[in-house]
């Protein structure tokens, strides 16, 4: 039996493979939310209406995605009394969506989820150093998500 460390199968200074790490991690974000009875899209919904209210034309911008398909994921929110409906007083044409203090909790609770399991996670690199760094590269993708976003708007 040889005394050389197993190495990780997954190269991480291989760019190519960062996607599927990026899908690996989608998955444990959408098990803590299981958790909480809420889908990926749900969250994903509730956390921008938690910035700020939005049309659903402006929803599906930001997720990048068609217009009926955020329809169909706020129809269940709205079902479950977590986002409401409003008429844009400027536009009585056009519907805003607004969290609503159960959806708030729901949020909250998501957060706390997500935050467990991949704390859960993170807590398996052996050091709390290595699970800090983990998060930190987070923070560093929430950033480009934020630069990109202000770049996409700035054309």
């Amino acid at each position: 039996m040889s005394s050389e460390p197993i190495s990780d199968p997954i190269d991480v200074g291989d760019r190519r493979t960062l996607g599927r790490t990026a899908a690996w991690l989608a998955k444990q974000v959408e098990i803590g939310l299981g958790t909480v009875d809420l889908s990926l899209p749900q969250y994903r919904i509730l956390g921008l209406l938690d910035e700020r209210s939005a049309v659903s034309s402006d929803l599906a911008e930001r997720l990048a995605v068609r217009p009926p398909t955020i329809t169909a994921v706020v129809d269940g929110l709205v079902a479950r009394g977590l986002v409401e409906r409003r008429t844009v007083v400027a536009d009585r044409r056009r519907v805003d969506h607004v969290l609503t203090e159960v959806g708030r909790r729901a949020l909250r609770a998501a957060d706390a989820a997500v935050t467990g399991r991949l704390d859960e996670i993170a807590g398996c690199l052996g050091s709390s150093e290595e699970a800090d760094r983990a998060f930190d590269g987070l923070m560093v993708w929430r950033r480009a998500f934020g630069a990109y976003r202000q770049s996409r708007r700035s054309r």
